[in-house]
């Protein structure tokens, strides 16, 4: 069990694959499996991270993404796929991506990273994620590749006003440390 019992659902319709990432994290995390959507989905809220599978048959990890996503699931979510990302992920709503085979160090890593940012804000939480595919797809696409896709121009546009927003928080936080300050001390 994890030292914060933090809990991972490992979503893969492979049984031995999802069997096999469950045995690797139970080391740090109090783990459960399902091996299929539907039957992540009616457990997922319990969960703090999930490593989703994206091609799954009957219902695909995208359609469970989305169904988690559409109820407010505030469960961070990893893919992990043997899937090779391209511009069509931006907007999916998953919080990482790793390409398969994924071996126990970059898995426990993500899934750390992932329970650090569920301490965020939305606001930080969402630019972690966008910087997170806009890195994944610079990785695995040419710069030309890049810039003839709108949506990877529109999601670099996006990610700038989040870094400006939230820039502008940063700017603000002495006044805001002085204010909750003053309050303190009245």
């Amino acid at each position: 069990m994890g030292a914060d019992g933090a809990s991972v659902l490992v979503v893969d319709d492979e049984e031995a694959v999802a069997d096999a990432y469950a045995l690797r994290l139970a080391e740090w995390y109090d783990t459960e499996v399902a091996y299929s959507g539907e039957e992540a989905l009616a457990i997922a809220p319990a969960f703090d991270v999930i490593v989703l599978d994206r091609r799954m048959p009957d219902m695909s990890g995208d359609e469970v993404l989305d169904e988690l996503r559409a109820r407010d699931s505030r469960c961070r979510v990893i893919v992990v796929t043997a899937v090779d990302p391209v511009v069509d992920i931006i907007g999916l709503g998953f919080d990482d991506y790793l390409c398969k085979p994924v071996d126990s160090e970059t898995l426990h890593s993500a899934i750390e990273q992932q329970l650090r940012a569920s301490a965020c804000d939305e606001a930080v939480r969402s630019l972690l994620a966008l910087v997170a595919t806009l890195d994944l797809l610079e990785s695995k696409l040419s710069q030309l590749e890049l810039e003839r896709e709108q949506a990877y121009l529109d999601a670099c546009e996006r990610r700038d006003q989040q870094e400006a927003a939230l820039a502008a928080r940063v700017d603000d936080l002495p006044e805001l440390v002085e204010a909750v300050e003053s309050i303190d001390r009245a």
